[in-house]
């Protein structure tokens, strides 16, 4: 249904290596870049090797702010061990935990998920949702 999605953030150069770090464990990155330092509508996407964006980050340095209660972006993960990356670098990389990885019985059997906050605000997830 999603082509893909954009999120607005703050420091560009500060996002870029949140999620190139975060990322990485689940399969996916950086597949375009516009980055000119000091210059503003900078942009960068990410999505499977060889393939188009699924999430692009664009700078909006100026009244940037996360969407309200409610939204979060969900990564599908390969298995638990990415999760478990993803977590573990998001927290070295300036992000802040929201739920550590393990199952959520509430959303299923093998609902495997980790969450955190990017440095910008935005609640995003990892998770690997199949029997083991």
């Amino acid at each position: 249904m999603l082509h893909h999605l954009s999120l607005g953030i703050a420091d560009i150069e500060r996002a870029v290596v949140f999620y190139d770090a975060v990322l990485a464990p689940l399969g996916y990155v950086r597949v375009w870049s516009d980055l000119r330092p000091g210059e503003t509508n900078q942009a960068v996407g990410y999505g499977i090797p060889g393939g188009g964006d699924a999430l692009a980050l664009k700078h909006r340095p100026d009244g940037q702010r996360p969407p309200g209660p409610g939204f979060h972006v969900a990564f599908a993960a390969p298995d638990r061990q990415a999760v478990d990356l993803f977590h573990r670098a998001a927290l070295q990389h300036g992000g802040r935990d929201n739920g550590a990885p393990g199952l959520r019985a509430h959303y299923g059997p093998h609902y495997y998920a980790a969450f955190v906050v990017d440095p910008d605000g935005h609640h995003i997830e990892a998770v690997f949702n199949a029997a083991i």
